[in-house]
């Protein structure tokens, strides 16, 4: 189950103007519960004005080794976002000394480092998970190789510009970088522009043997996400090679047709979640987590907004509607998973498994 404890802020690095870095501090006794796979993510959570603001952030920083103990620190990229309640208070306020509540690691975005080629197509902040998967991959398996193609505005916008180079300078064979700058001229490297679906399609091809990549991993905002999704499945890269986060969704985006079912006037959610179980009426309106929530604090959710899938739980019995799912790819719904913030009953009988 995940768990949130109290960390140490032991850096804060100025990224960009609107980004900062925040290196968290583990201690030996918590080690273990922080370990994490490359590409996985944490909550970060605070008290704001009454209420309960969590946000989730990639983990940036390589994974640690598996045969050796838990990470000694945890590093986090976060941008500012406009009225965000949690990355103004990060880029204004949080400084080395002070303490975060941080949720254990989650996400299934991720890769098990083998040899082969990999590639990733990200855009702005979505460089921090694939961050951690590309530096971990490189130097764990020396018969890996890794292409990054990231798009961002400028380069002043441009988040671990740093860190991509320093990788870059440590394995030059290895890791190949293409970067595309949407608002500024490069003197070098590919022309200025939006990375769609129909420019993806003309330069994936052209850029590395698409039949060889083992795993793509496309991470950013929705438009390029799903354009960059549309791009390999035009070019015949087969559904299982493809790996996607979601970073930014814009209101009233939907993630496909709402399946049609009619709410029961009265219905209850049967729950079972770290190893303790609980039946309670579902009130209108609300979604099954909310109800969860009302009866155990300790139910696990970070966004509410079907991105995160940290409220991912498998439905046993019963039916749901989901509004909107960001997070769960086709096999896991298809298995019978579903996002606890998304889903209200579609019959009066509802059982959701959180430990599976």
């Amino acid at each position: 189950m995940a768990r949130f404890h109290r960390l140490p802020v032991a850096a804060v690095d100025r990224l960009t103007d609107d980004s900062v870095a925040l290196t968290l501090a583990v201690p030996p006794e918590l080690r273990e519960e922080y370990r994490h796979a490359p590409g996985q993510h944490v909550a970060l959570r605070r008290a704001a004005d009454g209420l309960d603001v969590r946000r989730t952030y990639s983990i940036c920083s390589p994974a640690p080794d598996p045969a050796g103990e838990g990470p000694r620190t945890l590093r986090v990229g976060v941008r500012l976002v406009e009225g965000g309640a949690f990355s103004t208070y990060a880029l204004k306020e949080i400084a080395v000394g002070d303490e975060l509540e941080v949720m254990t690691p989650a996400g299934r975005f991720t890769l098990d480092p083998a040899p082969g080629l990999y590639a990733a197509v990200v855009g702005g902040s979505g460089i921090t998970p694939v961050l951690s998967i590309a530096s971990t991959l490189l130097a764990r398996e020396p018969g890996a190789s890794f292409c990054l193609i990231r798009s961002d505005r400028t380069t002043a916008s441009t988040m671990f510009l740093e860190e991509v180079a320093d990788l870059k300078d440590r394995y030059p064979r290895r890791l190949h970088l293409a970067t595309v700058l949407s608002r500024e001229e490069q003197q070098a490297g590919l022309p200025s522009g939006r990375l769609d679906q129909e420019r993806l399609t003309a330069l994936l091809p052209a850029l590395l043997p698409l039949p060889d990549v083992r795993g793509w991993f496309l991470c950013g905002p929705y438009g390029l996400v799903q354009g960059a999704e549309r791009a390999l499945r035009a070019l015949g890269v087969p559904r299982g090679r493809v790996h996607e986060e979601i970073f930014h969704v814009d209101a009233g985006t939907g993630a496909g047709p709402v399946p049609s079912a009619t709410a029961p006037a009265h219905s209850t959610v049967t729950v079972r979640l770290d190893g303790r179980g609980g039946t309670w009426p579902v009130r209108e309106g609300e979604s099954l987590l909310d109800t969860v929530l009302r009866n155990r604090p300790d139910a696990p959710y970070a966004c509410k907004g079907g991105v995160c899938g940290t409220c991912r739980a498998f439905l046993v019995t019963g039916e749901v509607r989901m509004d909107r799912n960001f997070a769960l790819e086709p096999e896991e719904t298809d298995a019978g998973y579903v996002l606890a913030c998304q889903s209200h009953p579609a019959t009066e009988q509802v059982e959701l498994d959180f430990d599976r």
